[in-house]
């Protein structure tokens, strides 16, 4: 289980563990908190009046601080994972929606033809489209794309990076998401 960091302004900064949320909120860098508590953690016991100590973790937490990285900066990282996310495990030339273990990433334009690794470049595809393309750009293949390739927006990323995002955490980041994702399908 992971807690969503954000900055004070609220803009997405890591999913980080329950630990380190934990040693957030023991020192002072909690600004607000979002979502439900997830966790309590409970520590040791104050000699003078005998209580013990609580920390209560919520699934989202804005923290102090002004970021060392603009989040508007970063090119969200291309896996395998994440791309068949974005295209929702649909084939970009049958149409047909696939498990994982059958989905390739596909080049548009092959390295073959100077095509190059990035998020504009590739779709997904089931291994029989892929092979059926082969080394051709679509147009040479009469292979026309059902859908455009896109860079995915901060907001997007943060979703396609984490595959247990618990319900508030989720309803936060799509609420933020572009209109046109193909995440909101």
């Amino acid at each position: 289980m992971k807690v969503l960091k954000l900055s004070a302004q609220g803009l997405p900064q890591s999913w980080i563990s329950l630990e380190q949320a934990v040693i957030h909120y023991a020192a002072g860098e909690v600004r607000w908190e979002s979502g439900g508590q997830i966790t309590r953690f409970r520590g040791g016991y104050n000699a003078v009046t005998g209580e013990q100590s609580v920390i209560d973790v919520n699934s989202i937490i804005g923290t102090k601080g002004v970021p060392t990285i603009n989040p508007f900066n970063l090119k969200p990282g291309l896996t395998n994972g994440k791309l068949f996310v974005r295209d929702r495990n649909v084939c970009a030339y049958c149409g047909g929606h696939f498990h994982e273990e059958n989905l390739t990433r596909e080049h548009i334009v092959p390295f073959a033809r100077n095509g190059q690794d990035h998020w504009m470049n590739v779709v997904t595809a089931c291994r029989p489209c892929n092979h059926r393309k082969g080394p051709r750009t679509p147009e040479q293949a009469h292979m026309p794309l059902l859908y455009a390739p896109y860079v995915p927006s901060l907001w997007e990323d943060f979703i396609l990076r984490n595959r247990r995002i618990l319900a508030d955490q989720m309803e936060f980041l799509m609420a933020h998401v572009p209109k046109s994702s193909r995440l909101l399908a």
